[in-house]
């Protein structure tokens, strides 16, 4: 029977693939950003924003799922108490990862994973006032249009009775 492979492996055992990626998570909730390795950072990412998503629920339940995740008290409670909260208008996308130099000690691919903070614009209160100002955007420019196209017709029209 041929061995299960679900994902990529950092090498090593599952299970110490389970301690890496709770570790880096723990450094990447604690210091808001990291810099690793693009393999590292391409698992990370999915595991990190699952984590985050239970943040934002912010229940008993979900703190506690956590903490079998993130064994680390503080850095969970810092998820729950201050970055959950920050994240609630946010619908997914809270990691973001860059592209850095290769390392120069063997040449391996780096990259730096971050949590995006920004606000986002996606509230439904912003989305009506979005929609109010496209549509009086519209509007202004139509009015504009036909007041110049009047304009241009008033223009040919008094041209032909100053030349007479």
């Amino acid at each position: 029977m041929p061995t299960p492979k679900k994902g990529a492996r950092l090498g090593g055992s599952a299970a110490q693939q389970a301690h890496l990626l709770s570790n880096l998570a723990a450094s990447l909730f604690e210091y808001k950003a990291i810099k690793t390795t693009d393999a590292k950072a391409k698992l990370l990412r999915p595991y990190a924003e699952k984590i985050i998503t239970k943040a934002k629920s912010g229940t008993i339940s979900d703190r506690r799922q956590v903490l079998k995740l993130i064994p680390h008290k503080d850095v969970v409670a810092h998820l729950f108490d201050e970055l959950g909260p920050k994240f609630e208008n946010r619908e997914g996308g809270y990691t973001r990862i860059v592209k850095l130099d290769s390392r120069t000690g063997d040449n391996a691919p780096m990259s730096q994973v971050s949590l995006v903070l920004d606000e986002t614009v996606t509230a439904e209160a912003d989305r009506a006032t979005r929609a109010a100002a496209s549509k009086a955007a519209e509007a202004e420019e139509e009015a504009a249009e036909d007041t110049a196209a009047e304009s241009t017709e008033a223009e040919v029209a008094e041209t032909p009775a100053e030349e007479k």
